[in-house]
């Protein structure tokens, strides 16, 4: 049965902690972090950057993702991200995502809003909406170093959420796509009112990578459901394999042993996702 990401978060906001939402631009990654996530017993979420959902190995790598989701053990939901295209959105349903962001946060509030609602018209009631109000700086792609740019308003989350139709709200209440300059520092008070004026509607934390611990542990409590991360998988991933590429070479040019480090890589990071994204909730049940 395919999961439903809305139902998922939900269902994790409850228990008070949130669902990891992990960026996919390849196979070989998408089924560590599936794999990870059944030993866990967890629900996931596999994010398909805009430029891996484009052209025909888009739809290739979707309709792949989509078989992987549907025979996971674990409720599994693979969303495009970030997407400001709806020639994009309308791709990416047809290929198999059940979830898609529709990425008007560069617009003023009530266009960002109309473009959220002709995303929701156009995919139709089965396919869960995530919308973003507020500017996060910095690139889903690549690792550049930012500062906290336009916080999401509170005033602005009712209307917002009335006219554009989204079912998740991702916020920027001091978190960056990328590398933070400085200590990381979210605003809590803002989170809050921002959260009590959402009512229902889970909020999502991107650019959650570098944030700490401490942080991160907090989110679910305030109403943080989802939590996006990117850049310190990729980092992660280059660290394994530039200390393993030489090793390999010399070993007859073995991909398939390369092959494991990245999963074995991710895999790991996947379990640490995990665990930061309950931490919360075992240390209030022990």
């Amino acid at each position: 049965m395919r999961a439903n990401l809305l139902d998922a978060v939900t269902a994790a906001l409850a228990a008070r902690t949130a669902v990891p939402a992990l960026s996919t631009y390849d196979f070989t990654t998408a089924q560590a972090v599936v794999e990870a996530s059944e030993r866990a017993d967890r629900p996931v979420i596999l994010l398909v950057p805009p430029k891996a959902a484009a052209g025909t190995g888009g739809r290739r790598l979707i309709t792949a993702l989509r078989a992987l989701a549907d025979d996971a053990a674990t409720p599994v939901c693979v969303q495009l991200d970030h997407a400001v295209d709806l020639d994009l959105i309308e791709h990416a349903v047809t290929a198999g995502v059940d979830a898609v962001l529709a990425d008007g946060s560069a617009l003023p509030a009530a266009e960002n809003a109309a473009f959220v609602a002709r995303a929701r018209e156009l995919v139709g009631p089965g396919v869960v909406v995530e919308a973003e109000l507020g500017s996060l700086p910095g690139d889903e792609d690549t690792a550049g170093t930012s500062e906290a740019g336009g916080m999401t308003d509170p005033g602005e989350v009712p209307g917002f959420l009335d006219g554009s139709g989204a079912d998740l709200l991702a916020v920027a209440v001091g978190n960056v796509h990328g590398h933070y300059r400085g200590t990381p520092r979210l605003h809590w008070s803002r989170l809050e009112q921002i959260c009590e004026a959402a009512e229902q509607t889970p909020l999502v934390l991107h650019g959650a990578s570098g944030i700490p611990e401490t942080m991160l542990v907090r989110a679910p409590l305030a109403g943080i459901g989802k939590i996006n991360i990117n850049t310190e998988l990729r980092s992660a991933v280059f660290a394994a394999l530039a200390d393993r590429v030489e090793q390999r070479r010399c070993q007859g040019l073995n991909l398939w042993a390369l092959l494991e480090d990245w999963t074995e890589t991710v895999g790991e990071f996947t379990t640490l996702a995990h665990r930061l994204t309950t931490a919360e909730a075992r240390s209030r049940n022990s």
